[in-house]
């Protein structure tokens, strides 16, 4: 079936553009692309951009774009999308050029959430260039990385007709864990390319459309002085350096300046469609990713044991 092949590109509407700035390109190591007074672009290859942000209130995600393999496969998903009653309207050629792309047409899904299925995202003029990286950002044909969406009250079977019965994801795995007690997080991973998943879905507690970008490098050590980075610039973590037990991604988590955060990474999985087996797992971490505060008030304890004991050897 004739569906989207990647996760191009996501724009954020933020609040803070400068706080975003630094955050993307001195701490995360993104290369600063176009920018005028109402924002600015992101880079991490050879593509025009991968990340836009636009100045506004939402401090959210507030558009996923979706690449599709070719213009007669852009008219086969629209007109499967308006057969099934999905209200579909095209970009225009100002959007289209505005975004970089030979065509866009816009939908929402079942959790509003706005998609923008386009074709041709264009190359930048200029090389990519990070500056802070000592390898890459893993794109090419698993896309810009993933995102984890929250599924906001709406039943799996409706936005599930939509991803996996219209747009064409594959199920690669789901996780079901008791957090607390009463407290479930219940997830479920698409993938629609060699890349263990691009889009996530989870039933839990949060304030925001999305939780997480997750943004993959090809050099473990890019993990380390990123986290180092992180840190010294005491930019807020959600999770420690820890590693998934499905996509076996080697992370942490850190808190954008509009309160989601980016997981960034190495060593992700990549699926072959032909012997991969869909399971469920029980748990959302293999090790670590811990809270951050969790951390604190152990090494605290550590550091008071040892206090305590002369610091014996």
């Amino acid at each position: 079936m004739t569906g989207v092949k990647e996760l191009a590109y996501v724009v954020y509407e933020v609040s803070d553009l400068a706080d975003w700035e630094r955050f993307g390109v001195t701490l995360l190591g993104m290369q600063l692309g176009q920018k005028d007074d109402n924002g600015f672009t992101l880079r991490t290859d050879e593509k025009a951009h991968r990340w836009i942000i636009t100045e506004g209130p939402a401090d959210d995600l507030v558009v996923s774009g979706y690449e599709v393999e070719s213009a007669e496969s852009l008219d086969e998903l629209v007109a499967r999308l308006t057969e099934a009653g999905v209200e579909v309207a095209e970009g225009g050629a100002d959007l289209a050029a505005a975004r970089r792309v030979e065509r866009l047409v816009q939908v929402a899904d079942p959790m509003g959430n706005r998609i923008e299925l386009v074709t041709g995202l264009a190359d930048a003029d200029t090389p990519f260039a990070s500056g802070l990286l000592l390898g890459e950002f893993v794109t090419g044909a698993g896309g810009a990385g993933h995102q984890v969406m929250l599924s906001k009250g709406v039943a799996r079977e409706e936005y599930m007709a939509f991803y996996e019965g219209l747009l064409g994801f594959r199920i690669s795995d789901m996780i079901v864990q008791e957090l607390a007690p009463g407290i479930i997080a219940d997830l479920i991973f698409l993938h629609c390319n060699p890349r263990h998943h691009s889009v996530a879905f989870g039933d839990m507690p949060h304030p925001k459309k999305t939780h997480h970008f997750m943004l993959e490098v090809t050099d473990i050590r890019d993990v380390g002085l990123a986290y180092d980075r992180c840190m010294d610039a005491k930019q807020p973590f959600e999770m420690t350096l820890g590693m998934h037990p499905n996509d076996h991604m080697f992370s942490f988590y850190v808190r954008t300046p509009s309160g989601f955060s980016v997981e960034y990474g190495w060593g992700g999985l990549l699926i072959d469609d032909e012997t991969w087996q869909v399971r469920t797992l029980d748990r959302l971490h293999s090790w670590g990713h811990r809270p951050p505060e969790v951390v604190r008030d152990l090494l605290g304890q550590s550091r008071s044991t040892n206090q305590n004991t002369g610091g014996a050897h």
